[in-house]
């Protein structure tokens, strides 16, 4: 059955088809995310882990994880890839079953974790339920709202939060629950434009909108950043969550907030976070409706990966979106 997003992803795409007297193109599949790594086989290992329903694997050539139909590829690099500056690719993330359950086994097993900052003084948890709930629809509170809470007595809600790894690399990895079954879920990322980012994606890539909130359009998609940071934050400063925007492929979120600093996102080419990739089922109707619709390609014809083919372009804040020919 097909969710709404799904059925208006179809809608929208069929109508811009209409337009362009061609045919409507389903939306892609995710498929990838691509890292570079210092040691892939440790990184592997080391997901394998921590990720009970994941397991090492090949595809095109290049190891890998396979995390139910999901793939993570790495290619190994001589140096530790940079972080820094950012790009749109923040972290990744999956679902587990119990975050409390697999928080104690970290802990137990001295896995590397991150603390979230709670905007209290030095405050600091490492599940997101530890400290005060989100409020106005958002994931945070600001300072503001944090002494409101304690002056009302509002308490953390305990239970089921998102919490961080410090993975492999310095790869951010979320674990969240509690949820029905483990499974990678979403990539997080930033974006110059949130809402305008949302809009690129379904127009040229039929993506179904996520996240909740209104349908924006291009008279009213830039929308400025929100004055105030907010906590819980992997930043002791905190973080902007207003504007947020983001997309889904199959049952893999990109969720994004606006860009965090001053400086412009950098590419994702050469960083930790490489690119992701999104199978289409034939490459060539995707290359004509790109290039038609003037989407820049970082690498300009097919190439040979594996035993398939490959196209990459660029998003709107720069990052690198490998479309894969994986015949249905």
């Amino acid at each position: 059955m097909k969710t709404p997003a799904l059925m208006l992803a179809v809608m929208l795409a069929a109508q811009w088809a209409t337009a362009q007297n061609t045919p409507a193109l389903p939306p892609p599949g995710f498929h990838h995310l691509h890292l570079n790594s210092t040691n892939p086989d440790a990184a592997i290992e080391y997901y394998t882990r921590q990720f009970p329903s994941t397991s090492k694997s090949t595809w095109g050539g290049l190891p890998a994880l396979k995390t139910g139909k999901v793939y993570v590829l790495f290619t190994k690099v001589n140096t530790r890839p940079p972080t820094q500056p950012q790009t749109a690719i923040w972290h990744f993330g999956w679902h587990v079953t119990d975050v409390r359950e697999n928080y104690a086994t970290y802990v137990k097993n001295h896995v590397a974790l991150l603390p979230l900052y709670t905007g209290d003084g030095d405050g600091k948890v490492y599940i997101s339920s530890d400290t005060w709930p989100g409020t106005g629809g958002t994931l945070g509170r600001s300072k503001a709202q944090i002494e409101e809470a304690k002056a009302t007595g509002v308490k953390p809600a305990g239970g089921a939060g998102f919490a961080y790894l410090d993975g492999p690399d310095g790869a951010i990895i979320e674990y969240q629950g509690n949820m029905p079954a483990e499974r990678f879920n979403h990539v997080h990322m930033y974006q110059e434009e949130p809402f305008c980012a949302q809009l690129w994606y379904q127009k040229h890539l039929n993506a179904p909108k996520g996240g909740r909130g209104p349908q924006h359009t291009e008279a009213d998609c830039k929308v400025e950043r929100g004055a105030d940071k907010s906590w819980p934050a992997l930043d002791k400063d905190g973080m902007y969550r207003i504007p947020g925007a983001g997309v889904l492929f199959d049952d893999v979120s990109l969720n994004w907030y606006v860009r965090q600093g001053d400086q412009p996102l950098v590419g994702t080419r050469g960083q930790l976070y490489d690119h992701f990739a999104l199978s289409v089922p034939s490459l060539d109707p995707w290359i004509a409706k790109l290039k038609s619709e003037d989407v820049k390609f970082l690498v300009e014809k097919p190439y040979q990966l594996g035993d398939t083919r490959a196209v990459m372009i660029e998003g709107p804040s720069r990052e690198a979106i490998e479309l894969v020919e994986v015949k249905q």
